[in-house]
């Protein structure tokens, strides 16, 4: 194919996938009730526990801001809903140019990685309310807390992000060990900074006085690191077998 038939099968591509995109914000549209209640069960186990001490609540500032949240819910949501499709269409355009290899290697990707998001993003999920109470323990006897819908929705959204990412990246690290670009050795003598990094990341990702949720999630990171290193090790023991086992049906015989 010559660059303008590759220009029109991306456009193809993009099309369809944009038409399931707008399908699955119609969707999501429908269900961001369900979302918003499950989201916001924090607000109401504090509300519950301050009961008379003082008000704890979502609150909605502007006359839109419940179009405007439930529009940036319906397009993420839409994301989620519409990703077989959007998917499927970067697989199709991306495939031919691919060998069989490299096929083989990114199915592998993807199968790992996509679990890995939504597990990381559940761990974020169950991890979210802990913080929302914690947080609120500081506020005085007799304050009120009153929730901006809108950046206590980007909280939950970027906390969810930003641990389903986390998950992802052991992935990466035996990626490029696949590719040759890093050994599993050289991954493995890497454990004292994998185990600093995770520390503070985690340490960033929730906040200072939630101990028990920054170790938790700070564990599950050096624990996928050390399997990647592992499955990166057991490759590079399977691909020096297989090339001694070359070497020698090289050799000339006497």
């Amino acid at each position: 194919m010559g660059l303008g038939q590759h220009l029109v099968e991306l456009r193809k591509r993009l099309m369809i996938a944009a038409a399931a995109l707008i399908v699955g914000m119609v969707v999501a549209f429908f269900v961001t009730d369900p979302v918003i209640y499950l989201i916001t069960e924090p607000i109401r186990v504090v509300a519950e526990a301050r009961g008379e001490s003082g008000r704890v609540e979502l609150m909605f500032s502007t006359i839109t801001s419940g179009f405007d949240l439930r529009l940036r819910m319906s397009f993420a949501i839409g994301i989620l809903i519409s990703a077989p499709v959007w998917l499927w269409q970067i697989w199709a355009f991306v495939m031919p140019g691919l060998t069989r290899k490299e096929v083989s290697y990114t199915v592998g990707f993807l199968a790992a990685a996509i679990p890995l998001f939504f597990a990381g993003a559940y761990v974020g999920l169950l991890t979210m309310p802990h913080i929302v109470e914690l947080m609120n323990q500081f506020v005085p006897e007799g304050g009120a807390s009153f929730y901006d819908a809108a950046y206590y929705y980007d909280f939950v959204f970027k906390l969810l992000i930003v641990v389903g990412v986390s998950f992802v990246l052991p992935v990466f690290l035996v990626a490029l060990n696949f590719a040759g670009v890093m050994s599993g050795m050289a991954i493995l003598k890497g454990w004292r900074v994998a185990i600093l990094v995770s520390v503070i990341f985690a340490a960033l990702a929730t906040p200072a006085a939630d101990v028990v949720s920054m170790l938790m999630l700070s564990g599950i990171l050096v624990v996928l690191f050390f399997a990647a290193a592992g499955i990166s090790l057991l490759f590079d023991r399977r691909k020096a077998k297989r090339d001694a086992a070359l070497l020698l049906a090289d050799e000339p015989v006497l």
